[in-house]
Formats: C-alpha cells, structure tokens, sequence
C-alpha cells in the first residue's frame, strides 16, 4: 500500500469536502487589462455573433445563414485558426466498443500552449494544429476551466479536433470536470482574473458566456461525466464504492448531469436527483478515494468487478506524472499540466499502457506513490 504524506493527506481530505466546507478563497478582482481573449460566439436564431475582446476592446461580427466559418478578429487577437461552427450538438453516446489505440490528458486548467506541445510532440496534432491521429481516439477527462490565460483557446482547439477527428473515422471525447460544473453554478474562485475583465466588457457575467446560447456552452451541456470505452471507464475524480447505482445506470447519469449544468449550486446540492452528483466526498466530479487511503486494491477491484471493468481512468488529483495505482486498476492522468511546465499523456494501444512526455518519448507509466499535489 503506497504511503500517503502527511501533506497530501491534508490537501486531499481540504478538496474532498463539499464546496460549502472548503477552506475559504476569494473571487479574485478583474484584472486591469485584456490583451487578447475569445472568439466567444453566441446562437441568435439562424445567426451567429462572435465577440473578441482586442487591446480591452471588444470586437464583434455577425454571421448569417449558411455562414458558419470565423476567422481570427485580427492577428494577434484571440484563437489563431478559423473555426467551422457545427449545428447545435447532441449528447454523446458514452458508452462505446473497445478501440485499438486511446490517448488521453486531462486538467489543462487554460494551459493551451504547454498542450499543443504535448499534442504535437506525441502526434496527436500536426504543426498546424490538425487532426494527426486518423482513426485513433482522443479522452480530455475534464478541467479546461480556472486558473491558466488561454482557457478560450483550449476550448476552441478540442472542439475543432473533434470535428476533425469525426471527419477522419476516429474521435475526441470530452468528459465533464467539477470545474466546467463550478463556472456554470456562478463559483468564480478559481477564474483567471483576465476573464472576469472579459465578462466586465463584453456585458455578461463570466457563465453567462458560456450560456446554453453560447456555441461552447452549448457543447458542454452535450457532454458526458461518465464515459465507458471498452472494459476502460474515464472521468473526472472518480466512482466510490456508495457511488456505485450511479455508474450502473451510466445513460441516466450522464442525462442527469448535463441537465443540471448552469442551475444554481443550491438548487442542484438541494435535488435529490442531483445532489448525488455534486456530494464533494463520493461525486463522481471530486471523488479521490483512490489516492488517500480510503479505499485498498480489493475495494478497488470490487468496484472495477461490479462495473466489469479492468481499469478506471481518472483526472482531479494532481500528479508529477501519469501513475498507475493499485496494479493498473486506477490510473492517474492529471500530470500537473495546471502549472504551465510540463505535462504527459495516456497512451492505452491493445491494452498496453504507456506514457507520452513532453519531448515526444514515451516510457512507462510511473508508480503512484500518492506524493502528489493537489
């Protein structure tokens, strides 16, 4: 049984309590100045208006009808590639056969920089920012919300590489973390103060520009929290063992969860339909029971036995690396991306596991020895 460090230990069980019982963070202050942010793009009917905010100014267009490609404001203002936007999207089918090759990452937390290095070193994009993977499959296990600049351009660039993705017979799956779920309930603690600058100009509060009539938040509302490939589940924190009915009946949760994005904290946690989703100890989006000694290898293999699953994929709890724990069974994937220095890969090809780093090599997954930091 790994060793939990005292410091760990206190950083786990702080981020384990629901939200109400967290230690205290302010929201922070807009900041003075936004140098370069969006495009955000909203669904007006038959139209589409785009809002970029250049130099503190905001920039909009307007596109009618069958237009649905946005460009750039200008060259050096928000995210550098045209966008084709996509009818309104569907919910996703989260429960799929096995692929032959899955690569995964999770918690970028607005580090679109260090993960466009990462995806181009391991060939997942090519040095134009396109699909590379052909008819393999891409899993982003939550988290592209909070604390890093470039929250805006990571989301534009998973969204582009599921299109691309789609056209190519592979795929990108985009799982639900707790903090897509903290910025639609309006809990900001966590914002890059350049957002809230953003949402100060652009005249909407910052979930608003995520509304259900924003393309991204519109897309977010279509996504899983749980999503099954093969004998491999993948989500954000994690099923606990008292979570079990709610990984059972994956299509109910799934439905459940996206319905619930955008009410109100005190509403979802006061649903008894919902509130299970949300309790900060056994929810499926802040579960960290793998890591902090609540739960052995045989209580581990009985939630895997009782999903029929070999492996349960997660996010949440950060990592120097991507780890295995209990032989295989949990593996580990946030890799501290959040930091903006480095970051790794989940390469899971015919069942064998690996990790795909930064300069593009790729070596064993390390051994989760819970000194990690939250």
């Amino acid at each position: 049984m790994p060793v939990v460090t005292r410091a760990l230990l206190i950083a786990l069980l702080c981020s384990a309590l629901p939200l109400s019982q967290a230690i205290a963070r302010e929201v922070p202050e807009p900041a003075d100045h936004v140098q370069a942010d969006g495009p955000y793009i909203f669904r007006d009917g038959t139209r589409l208006q785009a809002q970029w905010i250049c130099d503190d100014r905001v920039v909009s267009r307007k596109y009618r009808g069958n237009r649905n490609n946005v460009r750039r404001a200008s060259r050096d203002c928000g995210y550098p590639h045209t966008l084709h936007i996509a009818p309104l999207a569907d919910p996703a089918i989260a429960i799929l056969p096995a692929v032959p090759r899955i690569v995964a990452v999770s918690d970028i937390h607005g580090q679109y920089g260090l993960l466009r290095q990462l995806l181009r070193a391991n060939g997942v994009i090519d040095p134009d920012d396109n699909w590379a993977l052909g008819r393999d499959t891409l899993v982003i296990a939550g988290d592209v919300f909070d604390r890093g600049p470039q929250v805006t351009e990571a989301f534009w660039l998973l969204y582009s590489l599921q299109q691309q993705a789609a056209q190519a017979g592979g795929a990108v799956h985009f799982v639900l973390g707790n903090h897509e779920t903290m910025v639609l309930y309006d809990d900001l603690r966590y914002v890059n103060p350049k957002y809230l600058r953003s949402a100060q100009l652009l005249g909407r509060s910052y979930p608003q520009l995520y509304g259900a009539d924003s393309v991204i938040g519109q897309w977010l509302r279509t996504r899983p929290v749980l999503l099954r490939i093969g004998d491999t589940l993948f989500l954000h924190g994690g099923i606990s063992p008292e979570a079990l009915p709610l990984a059972l009946d994956q299509t109910a949760t799934n439905t459940a969860y996206q319905a619930s994005l955008g009410r109100p904290k005190a509403e979802v946690k006061a649903d008894a339909t919902t509130a299970p989703l949300y309790d900060g100890k056994t929810s499926p989006i802040w579960y960290r029971g793998y890591f902090d000694g609540r739960l052995d290898t045989a209580g581990v293999q009985g939630v895997l036995d009782q999903l029929g699953l070999k492996r349960i994929v997660v996010g949440h709890t950060s990592m120097p690396h991507v780890s295995s724990f209990h032989g295989d069974r949990i593996i580990a994937i946030d890799s501290s991306i959040k930091n903006g220095e480095n970051g790794e890969l989940l390469f899971i090809e015919d069942g064998k596991l690996s990790r795909g780093l930064l300069d593009g090599s790729r070596v064993p997954l390390a051994i989760g020895q819970m000194e990690s930091e939250d």
